[in-house]
């Protein structure tokens, strides 16, 4: 995986890249396409036009009005609203470039803002690839123990038919938002969900108002005092996901963001639930073994002691 360094935004509609896994491939830098979500955009976006037909009134400057009355019931945030988050109605949505790219997902960062005001917050935008472009296919061991109600569709599911990856698809992004609004409800250091329409997800953005963003663990140089924090604070974390039964799934250095001493973990889809899931046990000690993995190889003491203790606090030991 490559990093590169954090630059600050432009202020407008700049494509620039923060930080790049994989950029080989050809992924268009855009909000979600109008196609997507067009049946549930409120009536003041739309304009008659002469043949009858509905055209989209896009705003005054921006890429797109903000979607927070597009998300349905359960596709917001938990309550109560943080202080920062925008939710008026006549915000507008302008992207500022791009933030990462990843294996199944890109990251963009997303201005939410009032025209003619000074309310405005910073939004990481996650927009879950359409199947043809995804590039992790790996993912049958994580999708055991999820299921659906209609045996049709989990059979799609099963056989990676066209429509069951789509469905997989869309699997990822709720898997991620409902596992945020989880952790962040019981004060797990996660981003706030902010909303999720169709394969976008809106969340924290975690960085400086600059545009800044907050740098991987594995970016990071601690001394021993704040390595021995960041430790205490990612074995904080790790605990109490597994008191819920729930493992990460890929935890590592590069899924874990330091901003200002504060660990925050990120990329959640692939969440697992380690009694349902026959590979649970197996993940949950993965996390484990990589995190203390890299403490230890910077000189921390003690680190291997975490994967019995996780499977002690998730009731397997």
């Amino acid at each position: 995986m490559r990093e590169r360094d954090s630059h600050p935004i432009a202020r407008r509609r700049g494509k620039r890249r923060f930080d790049d896994e994989d950029d080989h491939h050809n992924i268009p830098a855009r909000p979600p396409a109008e196609e997507e979500w067009q049946d549930r955009v409120p009536e003041r976006w739309r304009l008659p036009v002469g043949d009858g037909q509905d055209t989209f009134d896009g705003p005054p400057e921006g890429d797109r009005w903000s979607t927070w009355d597009v998300s349905a019931a359960g596709e917001r945030g938990p309550k109560p609203y943080p202080h920062w988050l925008v939710t008026d109605l006549g915000a507008v949505d302008t992207e500022l470039g791009m933030l990462k790219t990843g294996k199944e997902a890109d990251v963009f960062l997303l201005e939410r803002a009032v025209p003619d005001t000074d309310r405005g917050c910073l939004l990481a935008s996650k927009r879950y690839r359409s199947s043809e472009h995804r590039m992790f296919h790996r993912d049958a061991g994580y999708l055991e123990g999820r299921r659906v109600r209609r045996s049709r569709e989990n059979r799609a599911m099963a056989n990676r038919t066209s429509f069951g990856r789509q469905m997989i698809a869309a699997q990822w992004a709720q898997a991620e938002f409902g596992a945020l609004c989880r952790l962040h409800e019981i004060g797990a250091p996660v981003p706030y969900p902010v909303q999720i329409v169709g394969t976008e997800l809106l969340m924290e953005y975690i960085g400086d108002a600059d545009g800044t963003a907050a740098p991987r663990l594995a970016q990071t140089r601690p001394d021993a005092d704040e390595l021995a924090g960041l430790w205490d604070q990612a074995v904080e974390a790790t605990v109490t996901m597994a008191r819920l039964g729930l493992a990460h799934g890929d935890l590592s250095p590069y899924n874990i963001l330091v901003h200002r001493g504060r660990l925050v973990l990120i990329d959640l889809p692939q969440i697992v639930d380690v009694i349902a899931n026959p590979q649970g046990p197996e993940f949950l000690a993965r996390d484990a073994r990589v995190v203390a993995t890299w403490f230890a190889a910077r000189g921390l003491p003690d680190t291997d002691s975490l994967p019995e203790r996780l499977s002690k606090e998730a009731g397997l030991s």
